[in-house]
Parts: structure tokens; sequence; C-alpha cells
């Protein structure tokens, strides 16, 4: 079987940490752009890549199977709509936009060209979140009576100009981690009945916010921060309880019921993630299973909310 091959747009930290790991399977990067010549170059250098000179060079150039956009969510649509109108597939980081217009644009253009498109969100592609959901929707652990998640991590001790303490890159701790407990409740409970959020704006971005996504008796409480570190999930029911330590990037899960304690173990790796993107494309797919439209959408439209509720406004928004 012939490696599916992958266009990189962008070639910072994450499409560093991603082709460390899908060069593990049955995967090659065969082109690169980057903005910065000179650093994409050294990429394409290290995994034996062709380096182009502009997107659209990349995208002609008729090496690849699917795009992976890997820069700063406020230039995904340009690049990841560039693809789709030529009909190659993409796999978008997450974010793929900085709001719910971002999205429907992207998904728009999906439809419109019948091209595969998916938010590259590891945890949505994990074996333990999706052990998770079936544990819940099975009744393991009776009804669920309260979830917490908090997701933390110093990003205040980055250098000033990172992409996200600026608020010109759409930074902050919402777009950038925030999304992650978001998407996890979402993926287990669907769109919240009521959204509440209350955050610390500062310098143009949210340093940290509460999140609480109401699903009748049930609250759903987020804490997402750029100022401590901290990871952990706790799901707790009428019957039982569900931890993870790491939630968005778990290798276990632990369940604790009426027949004992049960813990699942599985990979949350890039790996996956790419694995069963190309997957879905060698199939003809054009949505997928595991990140359908709606569940993008959906989850931009309660940051969205957030955003709204904490008056947090992007330079390039006004």
């Amino acid at each position: 079987m012939e490696k599916f091959r992958w266009g990189y747009i962008g070639n910072g930290k994450i499409a560093y940490s991603t082709a460390e790991s899908i060069l593990e399977g049955n995967h090659q990067i065969t082109a690169v752009y980057g903005r910065n010549a000179k650093k994409a170059k050294a990429f394409a250098r290290k995994y034996a890549a062709e380096v182009f000179d502009s997107a659209d060079d990349l995208l002609e150039s008729g090496k690849i199977d699917a795009v992976y956009i890997a820069t700063p969510h406020t230039s995904h649509i340009e690049y990841a709509v560039q693809s789709l109108e030529r009909g190659i597939p993409v796999l978008c980081e997450k974010p793929v936009g900085v709001s719910v217009g971002d999205v429907d644009i992207l998904i728009n253009a999906a439809k419109e060209n019948d091209v595969y498109f998916a938010e590259a969100m590891w945890t949505w592609f994990s074996d333990v979140a999706i052990k998770v959901k079936e544990w819940i929707s099975s009744g393991a652990i009776g009804t669920v009576q309260s979830v917490e998640i908090n997701y933390a991590f110093p990003g205040v001790l980055m250098p000033k100009n990172s992409r996200v303490l600026l608020p010109e890159t759409a930074g902050g701790a919402l777009l950038d981690i925030g999304i992650y407990p978001i998407t996890y409740c979402y993926n287990l409970f669907g769109y919240p009945d009521k959204i509440f959020c209350k955050g610390e704006v500062k310098n143009g971005i949210d340093i940290s916010e509460t999140v609480i996504l109401q699903y009748g008796d049930l609250a759903c409480k987020l804490k997402t921060s750029l100022k401590t570190l901290k990871e952990n999930c706790v799901i707790k029911g009428s019957k039982g309880e569900i931890k993870l330590p790491m939630f968005h990037m778990a290798s276990r899960a632990v369940m604790k019921n009426e027949e004992g304690r049960t813990v699942f173990s599985g990979k949350t790796d890039y790996l996956t993630e790419f694995t069963r993107v190309s997957e879905e494309i060698i199939k003809g797919k054009k949505e997928s299973v595991y990140v359908p439209f709606k569940s993008t959408r959906d989850c931009m439209m309660i940051m969205d909310e957030c955003r709204k509720q904490m008056n947090l406004i992007y330079p390039f928004e006004v």
C-alpha cells in the first residue's frame, strides 16, 4: 500500500510534533510551504519533502493527497479555501477559524466543491474519548450529575510575541485551550441549554475563564487559564464516576461504578488522527465521522457566546 501524501502549510511547533508522529505510520510529507522560507526549507530537509515558494504552487504540484494546515488560526480560511477550491482534502488545525462566520465559510467551501474537510483535534479521534462516551451513553455510571474539567498551562510565561499572547492572532486561553473542554462536553452531551462565561481579559486577550455549560439540571464546569498548570476531568454520576488525569491527550480513563473499577487504555496521538482522516479520504468521504461539520460549528458558537459575555473582540474584528 502506497503511503498517504501530505502537503504541509505551516511549519511551526505543531507541524514538527505531528510530523514526528505520523511518519511512524503509512504517511509521508511530500510538500511544504511556509511564509518564512528559511524555516520552510529546514522543515522540508528534515522530512525529505519538497519546499514550495507559495501555497498555490504546492496545491498545483500534483504531489499531495491532502493538505494539513498548521498556521495560526487567523490564516486558516485563506489556505483552506484555496485548497478546497482545487478539490484537495483538508485537515485544518483547531480552531479552524476565529468565529462561526469563519466556520460557515469553510463548511460551505467544502460542500460547494464536494471535498473532505475536518478539524484537526486529536481528542475527537481518540479511542479513550470514544470509550468515555460509550460508558456514559450506556448508563455505566448512571445519570450524570456533575462534570468538572480543568485545563491550564502557564502561557503567560511565553515570549510576548507568541501567537498565544497576541490579540492580532486571536490569542488567549479560550481559542487555544478552552476549545478542548468545550469540545469534550459537547461530544458527550451536545449543545447546551445555557452558556455562562466569566473571564479575565488583559491586553486584548483572555487570560482565564470559567465556563458553565448547562444541560437541564446538569452543569458542566470548565476552567481554563494561561497562568497555572493543571489538567483533569471528573465526571460523576448516580452510580459511579469517571476520571481522566489528562483528558485532552488521555492514554487512559478510570471508571468506578457498582461493578468495580475499570481502566481503559488507548492512544490520543497525531498518528491515530491522521490515519483515521486519511482512511476517510481514501474511502471517498466528504465529512468526518469523528468530527462532523455540525460539531465544529456548534463548538465555535459556544466560544462565540463566551467571547460575547467577556466582551472580547479582536483588533481585526473592529
